[in-house]
């Protein structure tokens, strides 16, 4: 069993996040990870999604970290179903620091 202090601190492997990729034909490609840099590597190396396989490199253009895996999930497939436009509007968001949608 966890220490007390323990119970609340969250290890690297423990920390999702959502991340979006832009792909070589300027399409976005939304997913989930524990470990970015490795799976941006599997992106890369065509060893991670079909959909990416084919439109390599790929370049990481947007990351929010989620508290569990199922929060990830969830806020993965809030992404997934925002226009383009709602995307760019997201990922501009970040970059100059606002809060996410």
């Amino acid at each position: 069993m966890r220490k007390e202090q323990d119970m609340y601190a969250i290890t690297p492997e423990e920390t999702w996040l959502v991340y979006m990729l832009e792909c070589s034909d300027g399409s976005f490609y939304t997913g989930i990870t524990n470990h970015l840099e490795r799976r941006l590597l599997q992106h890369n190396s065509g060893r991670a999604s079909r959909y990416t396989r084919s439109r390599l490199p790929v370049k990481v253009i947007y990351q929010e970290i989620c508290i569990n895996r199922a929060q990830a999930l969830s806020r993965e497939m809030t992404i997934k179903s925002l226009t383009r436009t709602n995307k760019q509007q997201l990922i501009e968001m970040n970059k100059q620091g606002s809060p996410s949608l």
